[in-house]
């Protein structure tokens, strides 16, 4: 059914992964893809952790772009020897959430830079019959699909 006048304003706000260790997730997701910590909200048992590509232009403040990810991240896990992790949604059993993506002017070279930074690859784009995206893994092992800013969706 396409959108009516009654859903003509609702927008897609962002998406919640958990993570073990906020630290260890906020530097992957800051230091290597480059996000902005735009919020930090803290709750007795858990804190979310929310972060957006943006961009800033030399006179004006950084503008949000429509975007975001949320990491929720409950209170323990980073110290928790018995804490087994978070299912990825891609292994079984029931798979469910896949991954996200982010656009890049070059995968190839983006794929470089991640090899420097030690980034753990679920596939390099010389992988498989889709040779122009690859997949990397947080720290958590979430699938971050590496997309061309081209891509034709």
């Amino acid at each position: 059914m396409p959108r009516t006048a009654e859903t003509a304003s609702f927008k897609f706000n962002h998406t919640m992964i958990r993570v073990k260790d906020p630290q260890v997730s906020l530097a992957f997701y800051q230091d290597v893809l480059g996000m902005e910590l735009l919020s930090e909200k803290k709750f007795d048992d858990f804190t979310l952790y929310f972060l957006a590509f943006t961009t800033t232009g030399a006179s004006s403040p950084p503008r949000r772009r429509k975007s975001v990810l949320e990491l929720t991240h409950n209170h323990g896990t980073e110290s928790d020897p018995s804490f087994q992790g978070y299912a990825s949604g891609n292994t079984e059993p029931g798979k469910g959430f896949g991954h996200i993506a982010i656009t890049v002017d070059d995968v190839e070279k983006a794929c470089e830079r991640f090899e420097k930074l030690g980034v753990r690859f679920k596939k390099r784009p010389s992988d498989g019959k889709m040779k122009h995206i690859a997949f990397i893994l947080d720290p958590d092992g979430y699938w971050i699909e590496v997309v061309p800013g081209v891509l034709d969706l």
